[in-house]
């Protein structure tokens, strides 16, 4: 059974407890959806993009009452939940800016003569399961393009979010929406099936675990329903020289321990080349030790506690494994105690193939240091991974980095710079971390008919 709460995770606290939804809540909710599709489709751009114009207002407006929630909901640092606000807002804005455009028909040359465009129209309701880590930016990455779109949205959030979710919900009734067009459901995971397998929805995006895509997706596949799945990752951070080891270090920092280190793109695999190896481990290690979690609402504060304390406990025993099967342990730390969701970070190296981390994801601050002699064994390093999600490239050498960056086999890959995200950049992955793009012009690519419309000559 689903339950839906907020539990503090820097003090443990249950704080609010909120009633998963019944039976006949989903029905009214998916009719409500589908009806709102109606009105959606029949909008013009110009009228989706103003309402995504006051839905961008309306969260700059909210900006530190929002933060605050998902402070107090997954232990964000308050800073950096300001700044998940401020990457939302710009996404809105770009889709009402950018959205019409991105709508117009695309003409095609008809050999047999006559003229022919592709139209792009909405499908129509759209169920989307979001997680805790980033509980405003992954909605907005998923309903700003749908809604410029014409689809509507029903959102599933994380059990663990559900404030977040209904000041959401607030906004978009606020920003003066359909009825429908936007609502959220408290939904178990099996009333999330027949959500899925309702004829009503017509189609479903997740972000969250392997675990979960795979679910979805077997459940969409019975039912025919497109997909978009962002998944998991174990990004690789490639270092090739120490001619600017200082700003890779504060890269790699940042890589690692923004968002607690749990982020799907985080940089969790160090590889770096034989002759930077020793200073990149000597000052990396370094910088990461003066890194110490501290109380989530304290502006000044860049590491809090992981998102939960299960999710503190489940990297402790990651962490327990990769020593136990011979891992080296640079930096000590990991949970502060055993009933704490605050966890030290740790630096670990000469970690095996055969090591039972080697290939999971470690979603906390738990840094994994390769030593690769060339090239070539940086690229086998970073490609050995079921995920494929981002990747990193460093060093002073701009047209070396890229011919490295060409052959990592990953969805996106960032040339001195770790991850990160914009409106306009396309976002996902290959292999195990999932299928489809979020962002940029391909976020309205995914969800979408591709009317063909001709009249012969």
């Amino acid at each position: 059974m689903t339950t839906y709460c907020v539990t503090n995770p820097a003090t443990g606290a249950l704080e609010a407890e909120y009633p998963t939804a019944t039976t006949e809540q989903i029905d009214t909710t998916l009719a409500a959806a589908h009806e709102a599709f109606g009105t959606l489709k029949a909008a013009t751009p110009a009228e989706r993009a103003a309402w995504l114009h006051r839905v961008a207002d309306l969260h700059a407006e909210r900006r530190e009452a929002l933060a605050a929630i998902i402070t107090r909901e997954m232990g964000k640092p308050i800073t950096q939940a300001g700044f998940e606000v401020d990457i939302v807002v710009s996404i809105y804005r770009y889709y009402a800016e950018n959205g019409p455009a991105y709508l117009a028909d695309e003409p095609i040359d008809v050999v047999a003569g006559g003229t022919a465009v592709v139209r792009k129209e909405a499908l129509g309701a759209l169920l989307g399961i979001m997680p805790w880590n980033f509980p405003y930016y992954q909605v907005a990455r998923f309903a700003a393009p749908n809604l410029m779109l014409g689809n509507s949205v029903v959102l599933k959030p994380a059990p663990q979010c559900p404030e977040s979710a209904l000041a959401m919900q607030a906004i978009f009734a606020d920003a003066g929406l359909p009825a429908g067009a936007y609502s959220t459901v408290f939904a178990t995971n099996e009333q999330v099936a027949d959500i899925i397998a309702d004829p009503r929805v017509q189609g479903v995006s997740l972000t969250g675990s392997e675990r979960a895509g795979t679910a979805v997706a077997e459940i969409a596949g019975r039912h025919l329903k497109k997909v978009v799945l962002e998944l998991g990752g174990s990004d690789p951070f490639i270092v090739l020289d120490t001619e600017k080891l200082d700003s890779i270090i504060k890269r790699a920092v940042m890589g690692r321990l923004a968002n607690g280190g749990q982020a799907c793109n985080a940089a969790k695999r160090f590889i770096v080349l034989e002759d930077a190896y020793d200073e990149f481990v000597e000052k990396f290690t370094a910088a990461l030790a003066a890194v110490s979690p501290g109380d989530p609402t304290d502006p000044k504060t860049f590491l809090g506690p992981l998102s939960s304390l299960a999710a503190a406990q489940n990297l402790q025993q990651q962490l327990d494994a990769a020593i136990a099967g011979g891992a080296t342990v640079v930096l000590e730390g990991g949970q502060r105690s055993a009933d704490s969701a605050f966890f030290t970070p740790v630096v670990l190296t000469e970690v095996a193939p055969d090591s039972p981390v080697f290939h999971q994801e470690l979603f906390g601050p738990v840094a994994m240091i390769f030593k690769a002699s060339n090239e070539d064994e940086a690229v086998r390093l970073a490609n050995d991974t079921p995920f494929g999600l981002g990747a990193s490239v460093h060093g002073s050498d701009a047209e070396r980095a890229e011919a490295v960056a060409l052959r990592i086999d990953a969805g996106m890959v960032s040339i001195n710079e770790s991850g990160g995200s914009a409106a306009e950049l396309p976002f996902g992955g290959v292999k195990r971390s999932g299928v489809g793009r979020e962002l940029g012009r391909y976020g309205m690519e995914e969800f979408v008919n591709r009317k063909l419309v001709r009249v012969r000559g």
